[in-house]
């Protein structure tokens, strides 16, 4: 098997981005991680595209060969590669076996969405709701969100941890965000409740008791309220991909990607033994250190799906850094800040970042490139050689989980 090398990234701003659609992303992001990679003159064998909803969001099919043609990559192969919100890991994964086979050479893989134009009330979380089992879940009214606070309250009574121990994660997110130039949210969860105070909305002690308000806060998917919950958001990302013998040649610090797991568990999320154990997430990770002859106390930062803030501290269990009904105490504990004992969501990660659902497992990889070459500006963690992801899909039916480190 061939080592594979990434050469070159891209992404865009995500957030509410009105005078672009999807294909002017997808070519953004496209066009950055090219040129980031001094690849402007080579001939490309294949282009991944990774993108959940285009059809249902944006009324386009063929996203992966418009892009091609658009971008003058003709005549490169070109694939749409869907998995739900993972869709962006699963390109990934596609260009990576795509150059480790010797298949190929030199690939791109990008993953985007745009969401935020969407007014029809409901559209986005339906659409999504699509991924749930149609008679066992979705034809009761399940959605993703709705089992995210099935989740958290069975994890905060199983466990004995305390709703603001989650909130604590959504207070660092921000804060990470916060230093984040291409985040949706580049502000402190303190700074939404200053402004509130001046705009005369409340007056609060403490930020638990802003993260607590109904008013500030409501009420999303009982426990969970606003502020436990990702966005909706606009944007794209993308990574160039070559066999690491030519990565020299482009350039002078490449990163490899030493591991990829994937794995699956039950539809129906009612059907496994223990709701707050995510096994396709176990098996994946496991299949990533494996290949990359890492364990979980090699990974010096980490990118987590963290869609609702629970994901984010069973996560941080099922990948090894934390035993199982620990990793809301260690959030509270700070053991997951920049500087803590396992950096998780540098990027501010999809509470912060943003979430254009077949951008983010792309977009994962692009911040742990950034961190391992030390160009993550002042989220920068200290003394990066090795990152890991987990790309969700579903409702933890298919997850992925990706190493990288330094070449």
């Amino acid at each position: 098997m061939k080592k594979v090398a990434i050469i070159g990234v891209g992404h865009t701003k995500f957030g509410v981005l009105e005078n672009q659609d999807l294909m002017d992303l997808l070519c953004d992001a496209s066009l950055e991680a090219i040129n980031d990679s001094n690849t402007n003159d080579e001939n490309f064998d294949s282009v991944y595209v990774g993108s959940m909803c285009p059809e249902t969001f944006n009324h386009i099919s063929g996203v992966a060969n418009a892009l091609v043609d658009r971008i003058g990559l003709l005549p490169a192969a070109a694939d749409h590669i869907k998995n739900g919100p993972a869709s962006g890991g699963s390109a990934i994964k596609a260009g990576f076996q795509a150059i480790a086979s010797g298949i190929n050479s030199m690939v791109l893989v990008v993953g985007g969405e745009k969401m935020t134009h969407i007014t029809t009330p409901g559209l986005v979380t339906s659409a999504i709701a699509t991924i749930t089992h149609p008679k066992a879940e979705r034809s009761h009214g399940a959605s993703l969100p709705s089992l995210a606070g099935l989740l958290t309250r069975v994890y905060l009574e199983k466990y004995d941890a305390k709703l603001d121990w989650l909130s604590d994660i959504s207070i660092k997110n921000h804060k990470n965000g916060a230093s984040n130039p291409l985040a949706h949210f580049q502000r402190t969860i303190e700074s939404f409740m200053e402004s509130a105070i001046k705009k005369g909305k409340g007056s609060w002690n403490n930020i638990y008791e802003f993260l607590n308000d109904d008013k500030t806060n409501p009420i999303i998917a009982d426990p969970l309220r606003l502020f436990h919950i990702c966005s909706i958001s606009d944007g794209a990302a993308a990574l160039v991909l070559c066999n690491a013998e030519l990565a020299k040649k482009y350039c002078e610090n490449p990163v490899l990607i030493t591991g990829i797991g994937q794995a699956t568990d039950t539809q129906i999320v009612y059907e496994r033994d223990d709701l707050t154990v995510l096994n396709a997430l176990r098996e994946s990770s496991n299949q990533a250190y494996k290949m990359a002859k890492k364990t979980p106390e090699d990974i010096d930062v980490a990118e987590l799906h963290d869609a609702f803030e629970i994901l984010e501290a069973v996560e941080s269990e099922d990948i090894g850094f934390f035993k199982k009904g620990e990793g809301v105490r260690a959030a509270h504990e700070g053991l997951t800040e920049i500087g803590g004992k396992i950096p998780i969501n540098p990027s501010g990660g999809l509470k912060a970042r943003g979430h254009p659902l077949g951008a983010t497992g792309v977009a994962q990889v692009v911040e742990l490139f950034w961190q391992i070459r030390g160009e993550a500006g002042k989220r920068q963690v200290s003394d990066v050689n090795t990152g890991i992801t987990c790309n969700f899909g579903g409702f933890g039916n298919n997850i992925l989980s990706i190493i990288v480190e330094g070449m």
